[in-house]
């Protein structure tokens, strides 16, 4: 699986329990510790920490097991590292704050959910 497909993995597990504007920024020309990062924002605490816990359990039984969990206690902003895929999921107060989407991108940011990725 390439880390196209695992985004996309990491998109459809973020999507099958209702994240909210999903966002994938390709960020290959911008770093070598990843080539993409996926934002999403969960209605809970509760709902943050289930989102992750799903992404990483589908990258797990696909054969990428995530290297580091950071944030679950707090469940505001959980970071779920697949390496070649960073995963943010936030509450939307969060997100707005950080505003991680104007942070890491050169090009029109768009939302995932209902397009094709």
């Amino acid at each position: 699986m390439n880390s196209e497909q695992l985004s996309n993995l990491v998109i459809d597990a973020l999507d099958d329990i209702k994240a909210e504007d999903i966002v994938k920024l390709d960020v290959r020309d911008m770093t070598t510790v990843t080539d993409y990062m996926v934002v999403a924002s969960g209605t809970s605490n509760r709902h943050v920490k289930a989102l992750v816990e799903n992404v990483a359990e589908k990258a797990s039984k696909a054969g990428h097991k995530p290297i580091g969990i950071e944030g679950e206690g707090g469940g505001e902003w959980v970071l779920l590292d697949l390496q070649d895929t960073l995963v943010h999921v936030m509450l939307p107060k969060v997100r707005e704050f950080y505003n991680l989407e104007k942070l890491w991108s050169l090009g029109p940011v768009r939302d995932l959910a209902a397009t094709d990725r």
